[in-house]
């Protein structure tokens, strides 16, 4: 009986999950298709700053509502998007953004990982190497169990 108990309680949570992550983020459409668009590709461009690694249009959470809603209030005002994401920046710092402008500020962020794949073939290709090398000495060495393990 317990084991159906708990069979039911983690399908029931597990729905409950599932109904949370279903649930439309905005209901509300912009008055035309390309406000619409651009409200789109705005939310899209802005970082979560409490998920962090969702855009504001897909996080179900309050402050990205909050920031969805600001967007939407800035486009309607007439602003354009660069004004829109200045303000965000300007209030957030470059975290808000998925792609920091190229400055020297964010330039470790643009440059890194290309230092880290070069620094991964680099290291690749010295263990490759050393193991090369280990195989052919092994190779090259008598092997003294063959001879009966006698030695001097």
């Amino acid at each position: 009986m317990s084991r159906r108990l708990s069979f039911a309680a983690a399908v029931a949570v597990s729905m409950m999950f599932m109904s949370l992550r279903a649930s439309p983020v905005d209901v509300e459409a912009m008055p035309t298709p390309g406000l619409q668009q651009r409200y789109d590709d705005l939310t899209h461009e802005l970082r979560c700053m409490q998920c962090q690694n969702q855009s504001i249009a897909d996080s179900p959470v309050g402050l990205a509502s909050d920031l969805r809603r600001d967007v939407r209030e800035q486009l309607i005002a007439g602003k354009t998007d660069e004004e829109i994401r200045t303000a965000m920046v300007a209030r957030y710092g470059n975290f808000i953004l998925f792609r920091p402008p190229f400055r020297s500020g964010t330039a470790w962020v643009w440059i890194a990982p290309f230092l880290l794949l070069i620094l991964g073939v680099f290291v690749t290709v010295r263990i490759v190497r050393q193991r090369a090398r280990m195989v052919e000495s092994d190779a090259s060495e008598p092997d003294d169990s063959a001879e009966g393990g006698t030695s001097k």
